[in-house]
């Protein structure tokens, strides 16, 4: 029986993919600006390819097979591939589901004559398919994290501008949340512009910081205390609009950790 369907498959690989082709054409309109139709074939072809180049008897039901390793690896590549360029979780997981389709509609027509042995491939398949889409989410979604973790790199680089004002002294304005990471941006901009240009004094305006508390004094000192080892002085700008109670925290939490620290109300 097994042996049976698997065979099918194989000979109708050309019937499978052109199906599969054809129902992502009526499903979905692909921007080409992100993937031609070309781009899918292949994409399509090779996974199937991988998929039933693999397949027997003995795996038919089971996606964790080491057999279905190279079929795993090209559902990860698609999947990260795709969420950098852009597509939605749906547009990928019906991408997928498109080959799924294409084979079981394929089995249907070649073995409508064994009713029993159609259902037994088909719940085979349906076990298998469930564990490659697992596969393709949980890579979809490490392919998207890692998005979103560059373009808040990219974010926090263009957001702390270190400024020359003037000859031997540099300015660099913070706006939004000061936290460890980001703390940690505008030290190496700030210690890598004093290098270059030999400034002796930094100033730090932290007007556009919307919570200005003891955590966020803390990210302050640091960043003074990494610019006093490269012999510059820092002076700290705070407009006085900010409530009372968190400016009466900056000051005495920096008078505390660096009594001879500049602070310059606004």
């Amino acid at each position: 029986m097994g042996a049976s369907f698997i065979e099918i498959l194989r000979k109708s690989h050309g019937v499978i993919l052109e199906k599969w082709i054809d129902s992502q054409s009526a499903i979905l309109t692909y921007n080409d600006d992100l993937i031609s139709n070309q781009e899918i074939r292949e994409q399509a072809d090779e996974l199937l390819s991988a998929f039933l180049k693999n397949l027997n008897e003995d795996n038919a039901g089971n996606g964790d097979a080491p057999e279905f390793d190279e079929v795993v690896e090209a559902l990860s590549d698609l999947s990260i591939s795709r969420a950098k360029l852009g597509f939605s979780p749906k547009e990928t997981g019906v991408f997928v589901n498109g080959m799924k389709n294409a084979i079981m509609d394929t089995l249907e027509s070649e073995m409508i004559a064994a009713p029993a042995e159609l259902y037994a491939a088909c719940k085979q398949l349906h076990s298998l398919f469930d564990d490659f889409n697992i596969v393709t989410f949980e890579t979809f979604i490490r392919g998207r994290e890692e998005v979103i973790i560059r373009q808040t790199d990219e974010i926090s680089e263009i957001s702390t501008p270190v400024i020359r004002v003037w000859e031997g002294i540099l300015a660099l304005p913070i706006i939004g949340t000061l936290d460890s990471a980001r703390t940690q941006v505008v030290m190496e901009n700030l210690l890598e512009a004093i290098v270059e240009t030999g400034s002796s004094i930094a100033i730090l305006d932290i007007s556009g910081v919307p919570a200005v508390d003891s955590l966020v004094a803390q990210h302050l000192m640091k960043t003074v205390a990494a610019t006093r080892l490269m012999g510059a002085e820092c002076v700290i700008m705070v407009s006085v609009q900010r409530s009372r109670k968190r400016l009466f925290t900056l000051v005495l939490i920096c008078q505390i950790s660096s009594p001879k620290l500049h602070l310059h109300m606004l």
